[in-house]
């Protein structure tokens, strides 16, 4: 018997047609898969267009339609296809890892580089292959699949612009491939006999990239407005001695902000307790540390965990908790 696969439309330049403002977002989820028409060879598919959108205007309540989207329609399908803009795709991957957990059945993202109605596009093959992946057996979760790469939705991150190698697994390895429209699995996503879903996000989650020469007013400003802060400091991670940051942090840790030391280099994470600007960090309880985390699974996280943690010490455990595998390194 073929698998029922619901096919959800969001916009994003797969789908996206020439204007005079530029590419924007016009065929919905039907018209995409008139393009590929021996899907229907391999699953029965219905479609649902949730959103039109440039990627770039997706934010957190359209991952909590998305997320609704799923659960409403989750005893009727076997799996689900969301067609997505590729800027934020690793974040909705993310949020919905979080708003979906541990789902016995697949949640496949893809998107393109190139309009599905362009000559020279990536859009066919990404389509063809998320069917595949989605009539999988063993495939469980959320997870994007782009030009022949399966990757965790909380382990993915995208590394080119324009290229249709768009996206890479971060410190975790693909979790299968696609060749020649076959699926070659190597992880068995984790997954439990039903999913885990939430309603809610707290969008009061900021994130600050440091530069040389920054100063302590920044991230005074932003923890002035947010109720959490991710730090994206260099290499290992740690704050510039000199500029009173390290006091800052700490003392908006202690008065109940949540605050997040990550790197802005993407591969092998942090360790604050390597050098000295880092030390005092790792040594404060109230400071949390991403690891091994991508920021993109961080900020999901953080506004997926804040309004079902009613302490700092729920938020702490809550965070270091792993969901499909978004943090490896887990402190004792």
């Amino acid at each position: 018997m073929k698998k029922r696969i619901l096919f959800i439309g969001t916009g994003g330049t797969i789908a996206s047609e020439l204007s005079q403002g530029g590419l924007l977002p016009g065929l919905g989820a039907d018209a995409l898969l008139s393009y590929v028409p021996d899907v229907a060879e391999l699953c029965e598919v219905e479609c649902l267009q949730l959103y039109e959108l440039d990627s770039t205007d997706i934010g957190p309540r359209h991952w909590l339609g998305m997320a609704r989207a799923v659960e409403d329609n989750y005893g009727r399908f076997d799996g689900f296809v969301i067609s997505h803009g590729t800027d934020t795709m690793a974040y909705t991957a993310a949020a919905l890892s979080y708003l979906v957990r541990f789902s016995p059945k697949p949640i496949v993202l893809t998107g393109a580089q190139k309009p599905i109605g362009f000559d020279a596009t990536d859009s066919r093959t990404n389509l063809r292959d998320s069917f595949e992946c989605a009539c999988t057996r063993d495939m469980h979760g959320v997870a994007i699949v782009f030009n022949g790469r399966v990757i965790l939705g909380t382990r993915a991150c995208k590394t080119h612009t324009k290229s249709f190698d768009a996206f890479a697994s971060i410190n975790y390895p693909n979790i299968a491939d696609v060749r020649d429209g076959r699926v070659i699995q190597y992880i068995v996503p984790e997954f439990l006999p039903n999913p885990l879903f939430s309603r809610e996000l707290e969008t009061r989650v900021g994130l600050v990239k440091l530069i040389p020469g920054a100063g302590a007013e920044q991230l005074e400003f932003m923890l002035g407005r947010c109720r959490a802060l991710i730090i994206e400091s260099f290499g290992v991670g740690g704050l510039p001695h000199s500029r009173g940051m390290h006091e800052l942090v700490s003392a908006a840790a202690r008065a109940g902000k949540t605050v997040v030391m990550t790197t802005q280099v993407q591969n092998e994470g942090s360790d604050l307790a390597v050098y000295a600007t880092g030390r005092p960090l790792a040594e404060d309880s109230a400071v949390l540390e991403a690891y091994d985390m991508t920021t993109e699974s961080a900020v999901a996280k953080l506004m997926w965990l804040l309004p079902r943690a009613c302490s700092p010490e729920e938020v702490r455990e809550l965070f270091y908790a792993p969901v499909s595998h978004d943090i490896l390194t887990i402190p004792q």
